[in-house]
C-alpha cells in the first residue's frame, strides 16, 4: 500500500532518516519502535506528507505522493490520512462532534452529513452520550477516542499514530489498543503507530525496529498475533 524509498531527511548536521526502504501492507496494524531519538516521528510524518524528505520517493499505491504540489498534496492527505497524536489536539472553543466533524467539513462535506458521520462513529467508540461536551469535560480516554473518531470521519485509507496512548493510564491504554485492532478488522483501516508500548507492539500484525535513523529490522508476527487468530477464527 504504502512504499518508502531510500528516504534521507537531515535537521541541520543531524541526519536523522538514512537510506529508509519500508513497504507498508493494507489493512494491518504495524508498530514502529526504537530508542529516543531514533527517527520514528520524523519517519511516521514523513508517511504522513506532513514533512518532505531531503531524497527518496514516498508512494501510496505506487504513486509518487512527494511530487504533489502543496494543494494537491493537503487535499489528498485530508481524504486518505488520518492522524492521531500522544495529545489528543482537540479544538477547545468546539463541541466533541464539531471536533470529530471537523476533517469532513474541511473536505467540502456538507454541515449535516459531515455532523452525521461524526455522530456515528462516536457512537461507535462509546461517546454518544458525549456529543455535545466541550473537550475539558470529557477525560483522557474519552478525548484520545475522539481524536481516533476524527482521524476517520473521512474514511482514510490509513490512520498514523503517534504516541498515541503516552498520555493513558492502563485501563485507557488497553482500550485504545483494542479500539485499533477492533477497527483494522471492521473497517479495513491500516494503522501505522509509533509506540513506545511493549503490549501494543507485542500484538501488532507487524514491527519495525528503527535505530540512528535506519530500518534495523521489520518483523512479521501475523502467525504469532493473538489478535490475528481471533480474526480469522470470526472470518472461519
Amino acid at each position: 500500500m504504502i512504499e518508502l524509498k531510500n528516504i534521507c531527511k537531515r535537521f541541520g548536521n543531524v541526519e536523522v532518516l538514512r537510506d529508509v526502504d519500508l513497504c507498508i501492507s493494507d489493512r494491518l496494524v504495524t508498530s514502529v519502535v526504537g530508542p529516543s531519538g531514533a527517527g520514528k516521528s520524523t519517519l511516521l510524518q514523513i508517511l504522513g506528507t506532513l514533512d518532505r524528505a531531503d531524497s527518496g520517493r514516498v508512494l501510496y499505491d505506487g504513486v509518487d505522493v512527494a511530487g504533489l504540489n502543496d494543494r494537491r498534496l493537503s487535499a489528498f492527505r485530508n481524504d486518505n490520512i488520518g492522524f492521531v497524536f500522544q495529545n489528543h489536539q482537540l479544538l477547545p472553543e468546539f463541541s466533541l462532534v464539531e471536533n470529530v466533524a471537523m476533517p469532513a467539513l474541511i473536505g467540502g462535506t456538507g454541515h449535516a452529513e459531515a455532523i452525521r458521520r461524526a455522530s456515528e462513529l462516536l457512537d461507535r467508540m462509546g461517546l454518544g452520550n458525549r456529543l455535545t461536551h466541550k473537550p475539558s469535560e470529557l477525560s483522557g480516554g474519552e478525548a484520545q477516542r475522539g481524536a481516533v473518531a476524527r482521524a476517520l470521519v473521512n474514511n482514510p485509507r490509513v490512520v498514523l499514530a503517534d504516541e498515541p496512548s503516552g498520555s493513558l493510564d492502563s485501563k485507557n491504554r488497553r482500550q485504545l489498543h483494542g479500539l485499533f485492532f477492533d477497527l483494522c478488522r471492521d473497517l479495513g483501516t491500516t494503522f501505522v503507530i509509533v509506540t513506545h508500548d511493549e503490549s501494543l507492539a507485542a500484538d501488532s500484525h507487524c514491527i519495525v525496529h528503527i535505530a540512528d535513523g535506519r530500518i534495523v529490522s521489520v518483523e512479521d508476527r501475523r502467525e504469532k498475533s493473538a489478535k490475528v487468530n481471533s480474526e480469522i477464527n470470526q472470518t472461519n
